[in-house]
């Protein structure tokens, strides 16, 4: 048995043991003080290590802004799912997924797995990555969020100033952004990890240790078997990670990348489930429709679409990940992720074909 087949057996198991231990986890109080000992411990110790044992220099700029652009090209991309779907745009489900299509949360979903098969520099890199993609969620989709808010309800009071200064404040409080910056600063004055303390880089050491078995177990923990819309949650999701690769394959083509691991980077990270920051706007803004009376269905957003399509892209996006990094070369090779694109694409359009021919059927 391969060590990468070992390594995968190894995290599945971590996972079944979260499902298992699922009925001692009764509250979602317990679960969410797991997610933020993740969030607030062990993943910024993790990335604050992988980034002061790297060497930077000013070109990594460009790590970010590829990130950023990738999620803009998700953002323009998802349109298409409407046509395939039959979803209107206008429509709170429409508006909805505009939300969370182009979002990525690569901390729970895809960071564990570079750092256990890619190493740190790889790790550090995504982080850097990550940086573009969490100025896209907080800041670019909270302004798409208010204006449908606006355009919706007519409402004129809400301040866009104010509350983006909130969402700067906000990334600026996180555990996650203060470390990178710190690890940046500390670099730029030529400090790296070997040149720490030595009880400083102990407890960063022990802390990060704690990431991947937490996240797994965490994972097996938070999987949501709701009843709903499934079907379109499926379509969704497989043909947002269809496009991810299409998207992917044509930015590692332009950018002509070659090496192993940056192209696998390039495959997984956009591969990340959907971020929580788009459910956060549209609660905000679904709490301002409930003040004004709205009903259901003169609402921007569709709550129950956007909880339940976050509940099945973290179990989606990990199994999906896992297998890629678990391969190995294999979709490195660029027919392989432009075939793979197209079939996650098309088995995402075949229900809703589906329905429609029984329909037609039905009538005949």
């Amino acid at each position: 048995m391969s060590d990468a087949l070992q390594k995968t057996i190894t995290l599945l198991l971590l996972i079944a043991l979260g499902l298992l231990l699922r009925g001692k986890f009764k509250s979602k109080e317990q679960t969410n003080g797991i997610k933020e000992i993740i969030l607030s411990v062990a993943l910024p110790s993790t990335i604050f290590i992988s980034l002061m044992k790297i060497e930077m220099d000013s070109s990594m700029i460009i790590i970010p802004l590829v990130t950023l652009v990738f999620n803009f090209l998700m953002f323009f991309s998802a349109p298409l799912a409407f046509a395939l779907f039959g979803i209107e745009k206008n429509s709170p489900t429409g508006r909805t997924l505009m939300m969370l299509i182009p979002s990525l949360a690569p901390g729970l979903s895809c960071f564990p797995f570079i750092a256990e098969f890619l190493g740190e520099k790889s790790l550090a890199i995504a982080a850097l990555a990550d940086v573009g993609n969490k100025f896209f969620v907080l800041i670019s989709l909270y302004i798409l969020a208010m204006n449908m808010f606006l355009k919706n309800s007519q409402d004129k009071e809400t301040k866009l100033g104010g509350k983006l200064k909130s969402l700067f404040g906000n990334m600026l409080q996180e555990p996650i952004n203060v470390l990178i910056i710190l690890a940046i600063v500390l670099l730029s004055v030529g400090i790296n990890y070997s040149t720490l303390p030595f009880v400083i880089t102990e407890i960063f050491d022990k802390t990060s240790a704690m990431m991947t078995p937490l996240v797994l177990v965490f994972i097996g923990l938070a999987v949501q078997l709701k009843e709903g819309k499934k079907r379109i949650v499926a379509s969704i999701l497989l043909f947002r990670a269809g496009s991810t690769m299409l998207i992917s394959a044509g930015m590692i083509y332009v950018l002509n990348i070659t090496d192993q691991s940056m192209i696998l980077l390039a495959i997984v990270i956009p591969l990340s489930a959907a971020s929580f920051w788009p459910l956060a706007h549209i609660s905000a803004f679904n709490l301002r429709e409930d003040a004004m009376g709205l009903p259901k269905e003169k609402r921007t957003f569709d709550m129950e679409l956007a909880v339940l399509l976050l509940a099945f892209s973290l179990p989606f996006s990990t199994i999906l990940i896992l297998g890629i990094l678990t391969t190995g070369a294999y979709f490195t090779h660029m027919s392989t992720l432009i075939i793979a694109g197209v079939v996650l694409i098309v088995l995402g359009g075949l229900p809703n074909l589906f329905s429609k021919v029984f329909v037609r059927v039905s009538k005949a």
